[in-house]
This record gives structure tokens, sequence and C-alpha cells, in this order.
């Protein structure tokens, strides 16, 4: 579905993402971004490598990636774009995943179109930046970044010819009633045009989530420590089922053992059937994800999907 939210005209961060720029903000520096990403090229060479030999060698492919609903937070139009801070402050966390063909031996996908969307540190979602993410959190536009309030934290990327496409981010913050997570769906058959990718179809739609003792570590931090409340787990979110890695468990390395600040890799293998399609809008396998019941009136209309579960109703 398409989120109505509020009027696209120039706000106090336009200016900056139609370029898909990045400006330290907050309590993050930019030096905390050289450190995290300063060896990527390396990693991705190797990343590569690796994904062409455990497909070459493998004797049986894993299973398709469970599919989930979208959740009431997806806007059409994101940017294709590696980086999707827009100076969004937290702990950064490139993502490096691989998207491969569970029907046809684990072959990988090329040019295959990963999106992906999350909230920010305080438990926000660009386009429904006046939701309420639950407990107790300041403002979104007291963060002081210059993000834009419709693009932030939202992006697509190409997977090469490996199946692998990399971004750089955050590590989500958390709203009620929800876990960690962050939503990406898997195009194919579409195109790059006007800075977005049109057309094709949504072969898979799903979630990707992060062991317990990570988040919570991470969310005594700053800017994550302003967002106080009872953050749900995995074992009693209601969308992730308990299937690790196939249910989009990631697998996570710190950059820095010592200083979870410094920032987390992640990744994980998607496992998809090129020839399926699967939107997720209108609820779909894996439950809900509604914002929290306390959401203001104010928020974008539509915001949730009329048949998603409410947050009552769900724990």
């Amino acid at each position: 579905m398409t989120g109505n939210h509020k009027d696209s005209t120039i706000t106090r961060r336009r200016a900056l993402a139609v370029t898909g720029g990045t400006v330290a903000a907050g309590g993050l520096a930019v030096a905390g971004y050289q450190s995290a990403f300063a060896d990527t090229a390396a990693d991705d060479a190797a990343s590569a490598s690796a994904s062409a030999t455990s497909t070459s060698t493998s004797s049986s492919c894993m299973t398709l990636m469970t599919s989930v609903t979208e959740g009431p937070y997806y806007l059409d139009g994101a940017l294709v774009r590696k980086d999707i801070t827009e100076g969004k402050s937290g702990v950064p966390l490139t993502l490096r995943l691989t998207v491969v063909d569970a029907t046809d031996g684990c072959t990988p996908v090329s040019g295959a179109a990963v999106e992906i969307w999350h909230c920010d540190a305080w438990g926000y979602y660009s386009g429904y930046t006046t939701a309420n993410p639950g407990g107790s959190a300041p403002a979104e536009s007291e963060d002081g970044s210059t993000a834009d309030d419709d693009t932030y934290l939202r992006g697509y990327q190409i997977a090469n010819a490996n199946g692998v496409v990399k971004f750089e981010t955050i590590f989500p913050g958390w709203y009620t009633p929800r876990t960690c997570h962050i939503h990406l769906k898997v195009h194919t058959g579409g195109q790059k045009e006007d800075g977005t990718y049109e057309g094709g179809k949504v072969n898979y739609t799903g979630q990707l989530f992060f062991p317990d003792d990570i988040a919570e570590e991470i969310f005594t931090l700053e800017p994550y420590s302003k967002h106080s409340g009872s953050y749900t787990t995995l074992d009693n979110d209601m969308v992730y089922d308990g299937g690790g890695t196939s249910s989009g468990l990631l697998t996570l390395k710190a950059v820095h053992k010592a200083d979870p600040s410094k920032g987390y890799k992640g990744s994980i293998t998607l496992g998809v059937d090129p020839d399926a399609e699967n939107t997720g809008a209108g609820g779909g396998g894996g439950g809900g994800g509604t914002p929290p019941s306390g959401a203001p009136s104010d928020a974008p209309t539509g915001t949730p999907p009329s048949d998603a579960p409410s947050a009552s109703a769900s724990s």
C-alpha cells in the first residue's frame, strides 16, 4: 500500500535528502561512520567470493525466507542509494544482504532491487513523524538532524552479479508493541528511474530482526536511551516466529567488541522465489506490526492497513 502522508512540499529537511547526502548530527560524529565503514571495500570482495563459493559447492539450498506483512509504515518512492541515514544519529549499522533463488540451487539473483525501511533511534518513521512510538520519547523534531521528514532511513539497492547489496544506516530503535526490526522487500523485473525503482513485481516482503542482548545494550546508549518504556523482546513479538535466520534474524558482528557505539555489521542471505509475488500489503503471513494504539489523531490516514490486528489484540 502507499501511505497517505503529509504534504511533500519543502520542509526543514527536503534539500539534503534529494541528493542522498549525510550530515553528522546529535551524538554521532562523522568519525564514527568512517570507523565503521572504513573496511567495506575489502569486505565486499570477501563477501562476493564467499557467496560464489557457497553457491557453487553447496549440495542443498536454504528454505525460502518467511514472508510477513509490510507493516503500517510503508511508502512508495524510496530513493536508490547505499547510505540512507540522512544525518539521523545512532549506532552505525552496515547491512550486507545476499539475494538467492531458493528454487534453483541458491543461485544469486543478479539485478534484484532490495528495498529497506526502518524507524529512527526514538521509534519514528519518515512520513509518519507524529505517530507516537509508545513509552516516553522526545518529539521527532527534537533530534536536531537535517534529515528529510519523508525519506530518511528508506532506500533501494540493486544486487550485483553475486546477488549482494549493501546499506549504510543506523541501528533501529523500537516502538510499542514491536521488537527492534527492519522492513524489506525484494523486487525483480523493474528498473531505476528518476532516482527510485519503478515497475517489476515484489517477490518477497519480510522483516529483519536483532538478537535481544545486542539490541538492549544499544538502547542504553545515546540517543536511544532518551526513549524509555517497555521494550518487546523477540519471544513476545507479534511478527517474529522464532525461526532464526529463515525468519529474518540477522548475524551481527561488532566493529569494536569493547565499544558497541562504534557500530555493527549485519548480514543475512535472503532465499526467495523470483517467480512469486508477495507485496505484504493488508496483513499477510506473520501478523501485523501495527503502530501503538495511542497514535495521535493527526497521524497519516491509512496508517495501519484496515485488516491488520490492533496492538491490544496482538498482545
